[in-house]
């Protein structure tokens, strides 16, 4: 049932859009203002969501760490793994951002079999492949897809389409970024399936965003290179929206719209979903603070600025006699007792 339900929905939103897209009278709706408002939503959400993140506090200094902190100067740092520096953490933050390097880090353990069956661990990069792939592939696509919002075309748009389109296979050119774009996704889908613990963990929205992203790019591929599309009339329709100069979408075939539908659903959801870890990461504490809590006390945000912070020493200053008295070691020994003192109680 956890696919089952993504996949009726991701099947509703198709028949729904192709329903809206083969009237003239609803391709305004569909192709115009639910698109407006789906990008609407999206910058909203992720706005809010950036600024709710900004004021969230962290009261703890909670860097992960996975290599040696620095300490003595005879002992090896590992700088990136346990930054120590604010340079060392932007060094990391681009790696993780750019390279996804802690996925790349990941490892796999199993039981080796044989005559004494032995723990062993190693590299799992199947996932850092995909997902990188999957990543700047969708970045490729929506680059591309930027010369539809844009009147003349950026430059730099048609240099990179050159290249994915390099090894031309077909009229028109079918891209390499859209097969391994849709290889990747599929891929990424295929081992929520056959992994029994990652479909364990696994969730609706965990499968919905995949059929979804899966569905934009069929559809896409679909509306290069079966289905007849007017490009004129689409190139129109997106200058419309961006120029707030609605028209109406004219004859344009249904697939089209089944797309925008899809797309536009995709960035509406964006915002609540999972999906925000493309900004969250810069948010993450885990990713963004040194490791230096050793010779920076961190402060946390939600102490009562009129109680002041209270040292383990100070602490036995105040309580040494009753730790003495009650048998509990102490740092430091009580001071020595004044010579009338001694002498009474010798005396007694």
């Amino acid at each position: 049932m956890k696919v089952l339900r993504p996949i009726i929905a991701v099947i509703a939103l198709i028949v729904a859009g192709g329903v809206l897209g083969m009237s003239q009278g609803t391709q305004m709706l569909v192709g115009v203002i639910l698109p407006s408002i789906a990008f609407l939503v999206f910058i909203v959400g992720i706005i809010r969501k950036v600024v709710d993140w900004s004021k969230s506090p962290v009261p703890f200094k909670i860097p992960t760490t996975c290599g040696q902190a620095k300490s003595l100067s005879f002992i090896k740092e590992d700088r990136f793994d346990c930054p120590n520096s604010k340079s060392d953490v932007i060094v990391r933050m681009i790696l993780e951002i750019f390279l996804f390097r802690s996925l790349f880090r990941n490892t796999n353990a199993g039981v080796k079999s044989g005559d004494l069956p032995k723990l062993h661990y190693g590299p799992s990069l199947w996932l850092w492949l995909f997902g990188i792939m999957f990543h700047y592939t969708f970045l490729v696509i929506v680059l591309r897809h930027l010369r539809l919002f844009t009147e003349p075309v950026l430059p730099g748009i048609g240099l990179l389409e050159y290249f994915d389109g390099f090894v031309q296979v077909g009229a028109p050119v079918l891209y390499q970024s859209d097969l391994i774009f849709m290889g990747a996704i599929t891929a990424l889908f295929i081992r929520r399936l056959i992994m029994p613990q990652i479909r364990y963990i696994s969730l609706d929205t965990d499968y919905f965003p995949l059929l979804l992203i899966f569905s934009i790019g069929a559809t896409g591929m679909l509306m290069r290179h079966y289905f007849r599309v007017d490009v004129t009339g689409i190139k129109e329709l997106t200058m419309g929206i961006v120029t707030l100069n609605w028209t109406n979408p004219g004859t344009i075939h249904p697939i089209f719209f089944i797309h925008v539908t899809l797309v536009s659903t995709l960035m509406i959801y964006f915002p609540f979903s999972k999906l925000t870890h493309a900004a969250g990461i810069f948010f993450s504490p885990t990713r963004n603070m040194a490791n230096d809590s050793r010779a920076t006390r961190h402060i946390n945000p939600w102490n009562d600025p009129n109680i002041k912070p209270h040292s383990y020493a100070d602490y036995e200053d105040e309580f040494r006699q009753f730790m003495v008295d009650a048998d509990i070691p102490v740092e430091k020994e009580l001071p020595p007792a004044p010579a009338a003192e001694k002498k009474e109680e010798v005396t007694e």
